[in-house]
């Protein structure tokens, strides 16, 4: 299964005990490995880098943690780190991936 890039700015993003997180506002691209690497619930539109900092510290869900995407956006509620080295590695086999085309 796929989905647009486009179809993801704006969903509701909801951890799996039904927590609202808030709404896709940016996603970070890595080009390089073409894959989603963070998605923000805040705009990355700053004025200095200490707010972008901030934003990708504490409004910013690595998309590794999303479980699944369809009408809403749902991340994993265990362990919905800010850093990818405070992320648990996922416990399911099964992965959705979801790829950047044109």
């Amino acid at each position: 299964m796929s989905i647009k890039l486009s179809k993801l700015f704006g969903m509701d993003i909801y951890d799996s005990t039904a927590g609202y997180k808030g709404k896709v506002y940016d996603i970070i691209i890595n080009l390089e490995k073409g894959k989603l690497e963070t998605i923000t619930t805040e705009p990355l539109k700053v004025k200095t880098k200490t707010d972008a900092k901030k934003i990708l510290t504490e409004k910013s869900i690595p998309y590794k943690n999303v479980v699944s995407a369809n009408d809403i956006i749902i991340v994993s509620s265990k362990g919905v780190a800010t850093r990818e080295e405070d992320a648990p590695a996922p416990k399911s086999t099964h992965t959705t991936k979801y790829r950047y085309r044109r």
